[in-house]
């Protein structure tokens, strides 16, 4: 509903305005809820939902969403004209990128971010592991080598990254715990190099989740927001992701600790909509790469689980691809709701 300013109204205003600015404080807006400001990660939605950055971009403006963290790809042309309707919009572009694991995979790399930063990206989320840990390596040797090899991949990114202004923001994705990720953070040490704070992952890796947000912070240049839901089973624990709102995690108290150390940074959500994650973590193979984590976090974690576990967790086994895009319309749909409570 609108109202009329009588021009009374109008002086008082402005009289009021030069006082606070005589007293040194400025006049702005106040500073909206943490709760706003929402993106969406493209792995909210299944593999071949969208043809293109683009529609996937339209997709977003048309459900609210502040922006997108999205494969833009190497067509510059392609991404102009997302950077450009995104402009009209008023939404943020974040780019995906794949790590260059091998020396030959730089170029590669190099016109990915290109591609990012045609779409007016100023940040970019890469992961060094597409699986994860407990279940891709069969030995602590093997993990070894990975993490080699993933530090080498950040080096040959960064003076990529450094070339372009881009900024790389590293997911924890299953395979660093806390220690390893901050350990590659402070060796790297570069202003073009950051984490992508999941809030959910590292529930995989016995750690809790408050405490990884918390000890990411400083390096947090993106966010995959989610919530998350648990339940036991004979050889660990299930885990799954549920819409906001509907699992166990204090989000609002993690997007402040986020938002407090890096007032830029944007929350996506990455809502998947699949059957719950099997965590065997009481089985020896679990065990064998999981060099660092300690009895007494297994044990925080069991009780955790038994003490915030649900009946049930979603699934999508049986369904049609048609009633898995509606599950998954809905389970964004009611994140969103979630936030404007």
């Amino acid at each position: 509903m609108g109202f009329d300013l009588t021009r009374r109204d109008f002086f008082t205003l402005l009289a009021a305005a030069a006082v606070r600015c005589r007293a040194g404080v400025p006049e702005l807006p106040e500073r909206p809820p943490v709760a706003r400001g929402m993106g969406v990660c493209v792995y909210s939605y299944g593999r071949g939902r969208f043809k293109d950055a683009g529609e996937f971009l339209s997709h977003c403006h048309g459900i609210g969403a502040s922006g997108v963290q999205v494969g833009l790809g190497t067509d510059v042309a392609a991404s102009a004209k997302v950077r450009e309707k995104a402009g009209e919009w008023g939404m943020y572009v974040e780019g995906q990128v794949g790590m260059p694991k091998m020396e030959g995979e730089v170029g590669r790399f190099e016109a990915e971010v290109v591609g990012a930063k045609a779409a007016g990206a100023e940040v970019v989320r890469g992961a060094m592991l597409s699986g994860r840990r407990y279940e891709t390596f069969e030995t602590g040797e093997a993990f070894k080598k990975f993490a080699a090899d993933s530090w080498e991949a950040l080096v040959r990114a960064e003076k990529v990254l450094k070339k372009h202004g881009m900024r790389l923001a590293l997911e924890n994705h299953k395979d660093f715990r806390v220690a390893e990720m901050i350990g590659m953070m402070e060796r790297i040490s570069s202003e073009f190099v950051g984490v992508c704070i999941d809030t959910g992952n590292s529930i995989s890796l016995l750690e809790e989740p408050n405490h990884v947000v918390e000890a990411y912070a400083k390096w947090g240049v993106s966010c995959h927001l989610k919530d998350m839901g648990v339940k036991e089973y004979e050889e660990g624990f299930l885990l799954s992701e549920v819409p906001l709102g509907k699992g166990f995690l204090d989000l609002r108290r993690m997007m402040e600790v986020m938002r407090r150390a890096n007032a830029k940074i944007q929350f996506n959500l990455e809502m998947i909509t699949r059957d719950p994650l099997k965590i065997p973590c009481l089985t020896k193979k679990y065990w064998v790469v999981m060099e660092g984590a300690r009895g007494e976090e297994l044990a925080e974690m069991i009780r955790l689980v038994r003490a915030k576990g649900s009946k049930a967790l979603p699934g999508v086994g049986g369904m049609s691809a048609e009633e898995k895009a509606k599950f998954e319309d809905r389970n964004v749909r009611e994140s969103f709701e979630y936030l404007r409570v």
